[in-house]
């Protein structure tokens, strides 16, 4: 199931679902909203099936926020109403323009009654495509469907049907000449590159000769399903779940003692600027802003302990005062941390256990299932947006480690991670342009198990070396997984 661009050697993976008969796909019904500019846009499928399935049970309103969205659809007047502003905006309920649909459709226009030797076949879209036949070829006739067949082809049966047509299409387009390459799928061994590949392959075809690619591996998201029985703890850990709060306790200190306790005393300031107000270390603090108090001269500059890093110390209590006050310290050059680092996570779960399959790269080991289950909420005063709703996309998410003995030092400093907060973040994803969402937060997790076609699964030989390196700059040590048992 790919997908091949002849043109560009582009391969993609497709899927095929299955709708409810009597869902808003199902039935061919498409839920759309006014935007800014007057024109409509289509509702996610998730939400369209929900709007259709309250629409034909005669609900009054829709909430959509179990969904993620603050949003309320009133149907008796047929707008959405944002629940925060306020502002309401137009929906509309019209027949889907789809391929699928509109095939459907013209099956059933056309098989109403109609029999006989056709000339043309109708297909999706705004126009039909015809296929003529050549002067010299012989009367094709096609044979009447059933008036029981016609009637429930809209309904997700007599699927065969559909099939033949789509078949006869496909007979029609090669009878007129149009080039087809019989390529069976291009992997990333070959020396040829993907695009050479694909235009070759037309001129081949072109000139009457066969064409034959290499196949691709498999995009292989989830392993073969798993019963309770054969699920195992993890050798060495007592337990298999790690609940977070929403917000661990803040320490007593003030801004100023904790910058003060990294710091140690200047007695001549560097003829260098400040790396963070960018004003020269000799004068004052370029920082103006609230929450900072005057200081004396002498201790204007200081140089943090571990690294020698120099700094005004107003712009060090600006700093620490912008992020979490967790009474943790991060040079801004170098990344080195004091103390505790902690992050903003949301609360949520992290379940982990032992299932009896093996990842590529790794045949003589079990594999190790992480899952990570956080709900949409409030975002509390240490995210970007206090007060606000941030939503959670694609929870549970399943990650998956060797169980070896680096596997279970990784799983253990995950561990730490998730305690501290440092997992997950509330910020803007990088996927999707997406604001106010759960995203990564830059400690990479493997979640395809049985292949690496999006870079994301295994083998990869460097993914646990790098898990370690990156939960590193996260202030966690290896020392800090010797007390996770």
């Amino acid at each position: 199931m790919h997908q091949f661009r002849q043109d560009t050697g582009t391969i993609r993976p497709v899927r095929r679902s299955f709708y409810d008969p009597a869902s808003a796909p199902g039935q061919g019904w498409q839920w759309e909203w006014e935007n800014d500019a007057g024109t409509w846009t289509p509702y996610d499928m998730e939400v369209a099936i929900a709007i259709e399935s309250a629409h034909s049970r005669k609900q009054p309103c829709l909430d959509l926020t179990p969904l993620g969205f603050c949003y309320l659809i009133d149907f008796q007047n047929m707008t959405q109403v944002n629940r925060q502003s306020q502002r309401c905006r137009r929906l509309q309920r019209r027949p889907c323009s789809c391929q699928q649909c509109m095939l459907v459709l013209s099956v059933k226009t056309n098989t109403g009654g109609a029999g006989g030797g056709g000339a043309s076949i109708q297909t999706l879209g705004r126009r039909s495509l015809t296929m003529q036949r050549t002067k010299n070829a012989a009367p094709v006739t096609s044979k009447p469907l059933s008036p029981s067949k016609s009637a429930t082809l809209g309904q997700g049966q007599h699927r065969p049907t559909l099939q033949r047509i789509a078949m006869a299409q496909s007979r029609a387009l090669i009878a007129s000449g149009v080039p087809t390459v019989p390529v069976k799928n291009l992997n990333g061994s070959s020396p040829v590159h993907p695009a050479l590949a694909g235009i070759t392959g037309i001129l081949m075809s072109a000139a009457a000769l066969p064409v034959c690619l290499t196949r691709p591996p498999k995009l292989v998201l989830h392993p073969p399903p798993v019963s309770k029985s054969d699920i195992k703890p993890v050798p060495g850990f007592g337990h298999c779940c790690r609940k977070t709060t929403k917000k661990q306790a803040r320490k007593g200190k003030t801004p100023e003692e904790v910058v003060k306790k990294y710091l140690q005393k200047v007695k001549s300031s560097p003829e260098e600027d400040c790396t963070i107000c960018m004003e020269p270390l000799g004068g004052p603090s370029g920082y103006k802003g609230p929450g900072v108090g005057p200081v004396s001269r002498a201790e204007s500059v200081g140089r943090l302990t571990q690294c020698g890093h120099q700094y005004h110390f107003q712009c060090l209590v600006a700093m620490y005062n912008n992020g979490n006050k967790d009474g943790s310290l991060q040079c801004p050059t170098c990344k080195t941390i004091y103390g505790v680092k902690t992050g903003n996570q949301p609360a949520g779960k992290m379940e982990y256990h032992v299932i009896p399959h093996s990842i590529p790269g790794h045949p003589d080991c079990k594999t190790i299932r992480i899952i990570y289950n956080i709900p949409p909420g409030i975002q509390g005063p240490e995210h970007p947006n206090p007060g606000k709703p941030f939503t959670a996309r694609g929870f549970p998410r399943h990650c998956y480690l060797p169980d070896s003995e680096k596997g279970r030092k990784v799983l253990r400093l995950l561990l730490v991670a998730w305690d501290r907060r440092l997992i997950f973040s509330v910020g803007t994803s990088s996927t999707t342009g997406e604001s106010d969402t759960v995203i990564w937060n830059e400690v990479h997790h493997k979640t395809e198990f049985g292949s690496n076609l999006t870079g994301h699964g295994f083998p990869d030989p460097g993914h646990l070396d790098n898990v370690l390196e990156e939960l590193r700059a996260q202030g966690i040590e290896e020392d800090d997984g010797l007390m996770e048992k």
